[in-house]
């Protein structure tokens, strides 16, 4: 037996991870499912039975760890603490922060995402027997030629390594201890297990663990706490299970409560069903991880896969090797269908009504009551509905003011919806003369904005949900002032889209070769008008003077405000549409002229001018004197095309007679 008061166990509970696949962004990995218990409760448990007292779990500053471990059944003689780092601290950072905070003289490290995690004592004599400062554990290797296989992120370490970690910022083990202690002449061991630990980071790994287990383990039933299933030594199931005679399962399989299998279905173990799943007729599943309250329609075909909480598979469907998340896009896709064709057949029932309604209160009221009446209730729709819109979108727009006033490529956008009110004010005239009526396709195009927002939020896409902000405005547009008014105002609606940043993806894919483009423009430009310039990256060094081109000297700033300059003059001029979109195009060429005229000029004046003042008024202003220059191009270019074009006059018209 160990001696508890020596030794206190940590355990990284890594935070959520976004952008790689859904299942993982929502629950992380220490919260996914073995059975009915989720995998860090297992390691909890484990390490109570194996003697432990003490242990720290680092959260790495997600609270949903401690709120789910706040519910979960644990043995009441172990101390278990949580470390909530509001910045994170790396996993050797938590093992400073353990040993400040806790006694005794060995820890023992584990990651959450562990299925079967191996014994206590068996690592205590590895590392003691070893004689080393920090014990590394790897799992047993699949290839015959090699020593040790992959890394299971177990390590066993004494208080004296604690020296090497600093006190400040992120500290890794791997990384940063490792390397540490070898380079001061320190012991560290690798060992390798005698078992695979079933440790994993995402979900193929997690699919191969827990079938691991149930293959490897004699009775995982009797630790699932589950009943064995009469037909099958190896399939058990839990209680209120509904399995048809004509279902068929072969290997190993595990069924949870109130799960229903019906029948024709096929389930080839290694399997988990969780609890509450419903499979429908001549479905099949084949070395898959099914959990809690998932429906599965009849003829579908599930192949090693991980199928997350909720889920709902439309009938045929066929997944293989992937992760499928609660809201497929085959459910998406059915459902905006679905709601397309009532939508249509809907609106003119719709219609129809309010016409009937509307005739018979003219029956009943004087003819001067009702149109009082009817203005009164629709402005009380419009400002109910504006004010649930603002309070919907709250934080959007507070999103979106947050990115104004922090980026300066996106500050511009704050013009935007001003300019919009002053284009459709100077619109009025024309815009006056459409016939205002309601048309029940703005329900429509509102339900399909807030699908965007639903698929934003759900996804972690901020662009998408900033995006249907934009649909929404058009939506009550529609809704509320008909499809004559739409048109004329389409265009105002679309220029609102410019207040919009970029999605993060594009703005990474452009950022780099605007860098580019930008210092070689300058060099080219430089070298031009006589200086003996060399380009190294993106530093220019001209004459003594060395000037950077940084990530924010790339142009982009420049081009999303002439952008928004360049549209609102394509708005307010009154040329042919063609003409109004060669200066739209004409902004991007504009703008990288602009900011190569801009990083040029600054550069010269850095070999004149010295001081941290001076640089920041040319660096920093140098872009708004740009703006002019870049008004008067569009100028130059309208008065070109107005020159280029040219209707013909009566003095050059031949008339052609006959004879």
């Amino acid at each position: 037996m160990i001696r508890d008061k020596l030794v206190t166990a940590i355990v990284l509970a890594s935070r959520l991870n976004f952008g790689r696949f859904s299942i993982k962004s929502q629950l992380q990995t220490a919260l996914w499912p073995v059975g009915e218990e989720p995998v860090l409760q297992r390691l909890l448990i484990h390490l109570a039975r194996q003697g432990i007292t003490k242990v720290v779990v680092c959260s790495n500053g997600d609270d949903s760890v401690i709120q789910r471990l706040s519910h979960l059944k644990i043995n009441s003689s172990l101390k278990l603490k949580f470390l909530d780092e509001p910045l994170p601290l790396g996993t050797a950072g938590c093992i400073r922060k353990v040993a400040e905070d806790e006694g005794g003289q060995l820890f023992v490290v584990f990651t959450a995402a562990i299925v079967s995690p191996p014994e206590i004592d068996l690592l205590l004599r590895a590392h003691n027997n070893g004689k080393s400062h920090l014990t590394a554990f790897f799992n047993p290797s699949r290839n015959g030629d090699k020593r040790y296989g992959k890394p299971v992120e177990i390590y066993v370490c004494d208080r004296s390594i604690v020296k090497y970690i600093p006190t400040d910022g992120y500290f890794d083990i791997k990384q940063g201890l490792i390397p540490a202690l070898i380079s001061d002449g320190e012991t560290v061991r690798a060992v390798a297990l005698p078992k695979d630990a079933g440790n994993f980071s995402d979900w193929q790994g997690y699919l191969y663990a827990v079938s691991d287990y149930l293959q490897q383990t004699k009775n995982p039933g009797a630790t699932l706490k589950l009943a064995k299933y009469n037909h099958d030594k190896a399939v058990w199931k839990g209680i209120n299970v509904n399995i048809s005679p004509a279902a068929r399962i072969f290997g190993h399989v595990v069924i949870l409560n109130e799960a229903s299998v019906s029948d024709g279905v096929v389930i080839i173990g290694p399997s988990v069903i969780g609890r509450n799943v419903r499979i429908g007729n001549n479905s099949v599943i084949m070395n898959s991880i099914i959990w809690d309250n998932v429906r599965i329609e009849q003829n579908c075909l599930i192949s090693n896969c991980v199928v997350d909480q909720g889920a709902f598979l439309i009938p045929n469907t066929t997944v293989q090797e992937e992760a499928v998340s609660a809201r497929p896009v085959g459910w998406l896709r059915s459902s905006f269908a679905l709601g397309y064709r009532f939508i249509r057949n809907i609106a003119p029932a719709i219609e129809n009504a309010v016409q009937n309604q509307q005739r018979r209160l003219s029956s009943l009221l004087p003819n001067s009551v009702l149109p009082r009446i009817g203005s009164a209730l629709s402005i009380f729709a419009v400002i109910i509905l504006l004010l649930s819109f603002f309070w919907s979108y709250q934080s959007g727009i507070e999103s979106l003011w947050n990115v104004w006033k922090r980026s300066d490529e996106y500050s511009s956008g704050l013009l935007v919806p001003f300019l919009a009110l002053y284009v459709l004010w100077s619109r009025r005239h024309e815009i006056a003369d459409c016939d205002v009526q309601y048309s029940m396709w703005g329900v429509l195009l509102l339900l399909f904005a807030q699908a965007v927002r639903f698929f934003g939020l759900f996804f972690m896409y901020g662009s998408l949900e900033r995006l249907s902000i934009v649909l929404s405005v058009a939506a009550l547009v529609l809704l509320f002032c008909g499809w004559k008014f739409f048109k004329k105002v389409a265009t105002i609606l679309l220029f609102l889209c410019l207040m919009l940043p970029w999605p993060n993806r594009i703005q990474a894919a452009v950022a780099l070769p605007l860098q580019r483009w930008a210092t070689s423009s300058a060099v080219f430009c430089l070298e031009l008008i006589g200086y003996e310039v060399i380009q190294e990256g993106n530093i220019i060094h001209i004459g003594n003077t060395s000037v950077a081109v940084a990530e924010a000297c790339n142009g982009l700033r420049m081009i999303t405000a002439f952008f928004v300059v360049g549209a609102l003059v394509v708005l307010l001029v009154r040329r042919s549409w063609w003409e109004k979109l060669v200066v739209l195009i004409s902004c991007l060429p504009i703008a990288l002229l602009c900011n190569t005229i801009r990083l040029t000029l600054t550069a010269i004046a850095f070999t004149v001018v010295s001081g941290d003042y001076w640089e920041k008024i040319f660096h920093d202003y140098g872009g708004y004197a740009m703006m002019p220059l870049a008004l008067g191009a569009v100028v130059a270019e309208l008065w070109l095309l107005s020159e280029l074009i040219t209707a013909p006059s009566e003095k050059n018209i031949i008339i052609l007679k006959r004879g």
